[in-house]
């Protein structure tokens, strides 16, 4: 008997994972509007299941790691991370059912403690003054004491970070730019998004200028973000990529992490915030010179992993 429309099977897609990727490109219109002749655009990475560009290269490296054999149900998925790589990690490991420990700094957001927490991560805890330098610290040695027991994937040293956002994010900004990107920025903390991106702009798109940004000093409160020189530089980046770097500073990353929401609906984090910063002062630059350009960033993820932050009342 013929099913009724009501009753006629809806297919889905496979699993929550099928839809990490193709985050919308949203025109900064009103960051953009003493600008003229530049038009500046972000990647919408909030978008992703797990709520953050993370999600592209975590499933990416755990799909190697199976793939390998280096990653089993005998295994602990073991790594170190700021927060979202790790809650990344954490939504993937309930899917696939995964063990998971992470290793990330005490002072991390109370929020990205509680997400993980749900997911049922197991975390320890690195001294707060060494920021993600001391989570790796801290995993390199848990992982050194019992390497039989873990999958380590290194997001800062694994090829599959960059490859990810090689044959993802790269592709993706050309085809929603129909390849009318001049210029693509993007802070750093593994480098892993510049590094792939980048990669993929400078081989199908060379004229595309590809400029990082990082902190200004070690010193920073921009949560996930190396600077280079002082921090354990990841293995994965190659300083010679960047056609240029822009030093931040986090107080103008915080005032446009406000803005953005205040006028441009968008609910990011402080890097988001970073990286529309950047991708500003490149559009002031163009101005200035009688250019005109096509300004792609990203934002990170969004608010709601860092609500509980001072700098929102500012």
């Amino acid at each position: 008997m013929a099913l009724a429309a009501s009753q006629t099977p809806v297919k889905s897609t496979n699993s929550l994972l099928a839809t990490i990727g193709n985050t919308p490109l949203l025109r900064l219109a009103k960051v953009d509007q003493d600008l003229p002749g530049v038009e500046i655009y972000a990647k919408a990475e909030f978008f992703n299941p797990g709520g953050s560009v993370k999600d592209r290269a975590a499933s990416r490296m755990i799909e190697e790691g199976e793939r390998s054999g280096r990653l089993t149900k005998n295994h602990v998925l073991l790594d170190a991370t700021s927060g979202n790589t790790g809650i990344a990690y954490a939504m993937i490991c309930s899917i696939k059912g995964y063990r998971l420990k992470l290793c990330l700094p005490a002072n991390a957001s109370h929020e990205r403690k509680q997400i993980l927490k749900s997911y049922g991560a197991e975390t320890v805890f690195s001294d707060p003054g060494e920021g993600s330098d001391g989570a790796i610290r801290l995993c390199q040695k848990i992982f050194a004491e019992a390497a039989e027991n873990y999958f380590y994937p290194d997001q800062y040293g694994n090829p599959a970070n960059w490859q990810a956002h090689f044959e993802g994010t790269g592709v993706e900004i050309i085809h929603q730019t129909q390849g009318r990107i001049t210029h693509f920025v993007t802070s750093m903390g593994t480098s892993g998004t510049f590094m792939g991106t980048s990669r993929r702009l400078k081989q199908d798109l060379p004229r595309v200028q590809c400029i990082s940004a990082q902190p200004s000093s070690g010193f920073h409160g921009l949560e996930g973000l190396k600077h280079m020189p002082t921090a354990i530089v990841p293995a994965i980046y190659d300083e010679n990529l960047a056609d240029e770097n822009i030093w931040l500073e986090t107080e103008d990353a915080y005032k446009m992490t406000r803005w953005l929401g205040r006028n441009e609906g968008l609910l990011v984090g402080m890097s988001a915030g970073a990286n529309v910063h950047a991708a500003r002062e490149v559009g002031k630059r163009l101005v200035a010179e009688g250019r005109a350009g096509v300004v792609v960033t990203v934002l990170c993820d969004g608010a709601a992993k860092y609500l509980s932050e001072a700098f929102w009342n500012d």
